[in-house]
């Protein structure tokens, strides 16, 4: 059983614990003794709310490099998670986004509850889908993983199943006597005790539009398109995209759109890795922490800042072999 254990901080990862996860796991693969593992969040919160970004704004505005080294290591467990030779069970309860979906929803058996709240959250920071979050929102059904993408939008259990994200709904309180259960059998047998059917979600609803709408070429003609619907809900998506990062957007469609052609997981993550290391170099990245978490003013001053600003050149640098 692994434990995220920095409740205070929403269970936030950081270098020692990626590197902490990935030796426990491979010692237990080796291990006879262990059948499966169980990944879990301490407090009442979440799973685990993402990558220390106050760390990597630190490493960004200092230019000194080690958030490189810690994405490596990150990407390199998601990988191997979605490789793993046994069942790993993540108990996606609670606030699940970011690195925390990164640990979570490439594993082979993905629980929710009715207070889950799955999310790559990124474009709001300055930042770009990572931990092979373009790999799972590129299979999404229809354009919901791109609409997913674009608003940073958080999910509840019903459609974080329906995109992909998850494979069981167990209520909350049924989790203690669930881990307890798993510690003794196998959760092919255990989880139909257990699972349950969630409320309804609103993205099959909105499938009509969202498929429509994010066909578009461009992000600029992405929001023409939702602006131009009669469904609030798709207003209010335009809306929101038009609070993130510009460059970020831009980025981030490309990406997605890569990762559909890229095909495995592996070949994703090669992707993002240098999308992120590029994007080190943006100030968007320092500037969108720097609002959201550092001085929490909710302003972002994004560079540029409108969509028609970022050129094709732009947002390619972001794609270019590392140095």
């Amino acid at each position: 059983m692994i434990t995220l254990n920095r409740p205070k901080a929403l269970n936030s990862l950081t270098h020692p614990m990626v590197l902490r996860v990935a030796e426990a796991l491979a010692g237990w693969e080796r291990d006879p003794e262990v059948d499966q593992v169980l990944i879990r969040g301490a407090g009442e919160r979440g799973l685990c709310a993402g990558g220390d970004i106050r760390a990597i704004h630190d490493d960004a505005k200092a230019e000194a490099g080690a958030s490189a080294g810690f994405w490596r290591d990150e990407y390199r467990l998601n990988a191997y998670i979605a490789r793993y030779s046994k069942p790993y069970v993540a108990l996606m309860d609670g606030i699940v986004m970011g690195g925390g979906v990164g640990v979570s929803a490439h594993g082979s058996v993905r629980v929710v509850t009715e207070r889950s709240r799955v999310a790559m959250p990124e474009t709001g920071i300055g930042f770009v889908p990572d931990v092979g979050g373009t790999h799972l929102l590129a299979r999404a059904p229809g354009l919901l993983g791109t609409h997913l993408a674009l608003t940073g939008s958080a999910v509840g259990a019903a459609d974080a199943l329906l995109c992909g994200l998850a494979d069981h709904f167990v209520p909350a309180g049924r989790l203690p006597a669930l881990t307890a259960e798993l510690a003794a059998a196998p959760a092919r047998q255990v989880l139909g005790r257990y699972a349950a059917t969630p409320e309804p979600g609103r993205l099959a609803e909105w499938r009509h539009w969202i498929d429509h709408c994010y066909a578009a070429a461009t992000v600029e003609e992405i929001v023409e398109r939702l602006l131009a619907q009669g469904d609030p809900a798709a207003k209010e998506a335009a809306g929101t995209i038009l609070t993130k990062s510009p460059t970020a957007l831009k980025v981030t469609l490309e990406a997605v759109r890569r990762a559909a052609d890229l095909g495995e997981l592996e070949a994703v993550l090669d992707q993002e890795f240098r999308v992120s290391c590029h994007a080190l170099a943006s100030p968007d990245l320092v500037e969108g922490i720097r609002a959201q978490v550092v001085d929490k003013d909710r302003a972002p001053r994004w560079s540029p800042a409108t969509l028609g600003e970022v050129t094709g050149e732009d947002v390619a640098r972001f794609f270019a072999p590392l140095a």
